[in-house]
């Protein structure tokens, strides 16, 4: 399933002392249990622009993201890229191979160098016989994401082209965001023709829609993936 691997690394050369300490489901644990974790799991690094798995792959591992960025994306029936999910680090996918092993609905992409941590189903089963809280805290991501592909759906279909675009920044703004005074900074993981695959319109849409917010004085652009959010309750009240 792996894809475009470039080399493995074990846990300790990894940034951070155990990646299993970074996710949430992982966050009742003990140290010695984060150890365990950290010892079975499959580590691997991975170049920006390189894939880590394709829709139709068959699964059966969670991926943490230890270091670094990728998105999830699927190809619309017109062949158009549409953007699921922005990881990074502490976040995972893959819980539903952990279920049963499947083939998987979307394709994940490195947004930049990136270490990944792998769990397998075998390994994941033991650790769930050990800790079956962990069992409802994917329950409660699960829900989560449903929650978030329900949004998308609704802002694809029914938003305005200005509106879907505030609604890609402000999902980026609180993942992303830092706030310094009154303003928000947003340092993006994402290219403007990547916001335009997140929001479903071309890239020339989003440019424009963005100098148009910046000449409003609601934004203001620096270079092409900064954005300082001016006014983050006004565009809380268009979404």
């Amino acid at each position: 399933m792996e894809k475009n691997l470039i080399n493995s690394c074990h846990c300790e050369k990894c940034t951070g002392k155990y990646c299993a300490k970074k996710v949430y489901i992982f966050s009742t644990l003990h140290e010695n249990q984060l150890a365990e974790i950290a010892s079975i799991v499959i580590n691997r690094r991975y170049k920006k622009g390189q894939m880590i798995f394709f829709e139709g792959d068959v699964s059966d591992k969670l991926y943490i993201v230890n270091k670094g960025k990728i998105k999830i994306f699927k190809y619309t029936k017109e062949g158009k890229e549409q953007i699921l999910y922005i990881l990074t680090d502490g976040d995972f996918i893959g819980e539903l191979s952990l279920l049963k092993r499947s083939k998987v609905e979307f394709n994940a992409e490195a947004l930049e160098d990136t270490a990944i941590c792998a769990l397998t189903k075998e390994n994941f089963d033991k650790i769930i016989e050990k800790n079956p809280e962990i069992t409802f805290k994917i329950l409660e991501v699960v829900h989560d994401r449903l929650i978030n592909l329900e949004s998308l759906v609704q802002r694809l279909s029914t938003k305005d082209v200005e509106s879907r675009i505030v609604g890609v920044l402000l999902s980026l703004a609180k993942d992303f965001g830092r706030e310094e005074g009154n303003t928000v900074i947003l340092d993006l993981p994402l290219n403007r023709e990547e916001i335009g695959s997140y929001a479903g319109l071309t890239r020339e849409t989003v440019s424009r829609t963005l100098t148009s917010m910046q000449d409003e004085g609601v934004i203001e652009l620096q270079g092409n993936k900064k954005i300082i959010i001016k006014d983050i309750e006004y565009l809380k009240s268009i979404d």
